[in-house]
C-alpha cells in the first residue's frame, strides 16, 4: 500500500543577523555612522543654515560669509576631513543598512515604522541632494573660493529654475527631518535617554529644533527668490573695491594729518 509522501520542507533562507553589542566590525561601523551624523555632520549643516542665513542682509552679507569661510587655515583639510568624506561614509553606509535592513509598515503600521521609512527615504533625498550641491556650487561653474561675492547670484540664478527651486525646498524640509529625528536615534542608541519617558520628551526638543530649521533654511531660500535683490552682477567684488577704497583712503589721510 503507498503512503503519502510529506511535501518537503520549505528552504528559508538565513536573514539578517540582529545587531548585538561588540558583535563583529558591524557594531562599530554602526556606531560610527551614528556618531558621524551628529558630528561633525550635524555641526556643519548647523553651521551651513546660520552662514546661508546671512543672504537675508544682502549680497554682500553673504559674499563676506562665503569669503571668511574660504579664508580659514587649511579650509581644503578641513573640509575633506570634516565635510566631504564624514558624508560620504555617513550617506553610502546609510543606504547599505537601508538595503539589508527590513519594515513592516505595511504589516505593522505602527508609529516605529513610519518613522523608520521616512528616515531611510529622507536620507536617500538629503545624499542626492548634496551631491549635486556640491558638484554644481563647489566645483561648476564660477570657483566661490577664487570669488566669494559671486556667491548670491551663482544661487540665484540656479533658484530661478523653477524645478531647482522645488528640488531646494523639498531637499531642505528632508534634511532637516532626517537630522532631527537622526538626533532622537542617536541619543536613544548611545544611552542618553534611557526609558519610553526620556525619549517622549526629548522627542519633542528634536520636533522643535527640525521647525525651526526648516524656518531658517527657507528663509534662507526666499533671500535668494523673494525679489528683494534683483539683478544682482555675476560679481559684486568691483563693487566692493570701489566702495573700500574710497573709504580706506579716507582714514588714511585722517591719520597724515592728524
Amino acid at each position: 500500500m503507498a503512503t503519502a509522501q510529506q511535501p518537503a520542507a520549505p528552504t528559508v533562507s538565513r536573514g539578517v543577523q540582529p545587531l548585538r553589542a561588540a558583535q563583529g566590525n558591524t557594531f562599530l561601523f554602526r556606531k560610527l555612522h551614528s556618531l558621524l551624523g551628529v558630528v561633525p555632520i550635524g555641526a556643519f549643516l548647523l553651521e551651513h543654515l546660520l552662514s546661508n542665513f546671512e543672504a537675508l542682509k544682502g549680497p554682500a552679507a553673504y559674499g563676506a560669509q562665503v569669503k571668511f569661510l574660504n579664508s580659514l587655515p587649511m579650509v581644503r583639510i578641513l573640509e575633506w576631513t570634516f565635510i566631504f568624506l564624514p558624508i560620504l561614509y555617513h550617506g553610502l553606509y546609510g543606504v547599505w543598512i537601508w538595503l539589508r535592513g527590513k519594515s513592516n509598515l505595511v504589516y505593522y503600521p505602527w508609529a516605529g515604522n513610519w518613522m523608520y521609512t521616512a528616515q531611510r527615504y529622507t536620507g536617500l533625498i538629503a545624499i542626492l541632494y548634496i551631491g549635486q550641491h556640491v558638484l554644481r556650487q563647489r566645483f561648476m561653474g564660477v570657483q566661490l573660493p577664487e570669488h566669494p561675492y559671486a556667491a548670491f547670484a551663482k544661487v540665484q540664478h540656479e533658484l530661478a529654475n523653477p524645478w531647482m527651486l522645488a528640488v531646494y525646498i523639498v531637499a531642505m524640509v528632508a534634511i532637516c527631518w532626517h537630522f532631527s529625528y537622526g538626533i532622537w536615534l542617536f541619543a536613544a542608541k548611545w544611552g542618553i535617554t534611557p526609558g519610553a519617558t526620556a525619549r517622549k520628551r526629548f522627542g519633542y526638543v528634536c520636533a522643535a529644533l527640525g521647525i525651526v530649521l526648516v524656518v531658517i533654511g527657507l528663509s534662507s531660500i526666499w533671500a535668494f527668490v523673494g525679489g528683494k535683490y534683483p539683478n544682482v552682477p555675476e560679481d559684486l567684488t568691483p563693487a566692493i573695491s570701489q566702495f573700500i577704497a574710497p573709504a580706506h583712503l579716507d582714514c588714511t589721510t585722517k591719520m597724515l594729518s592728524s
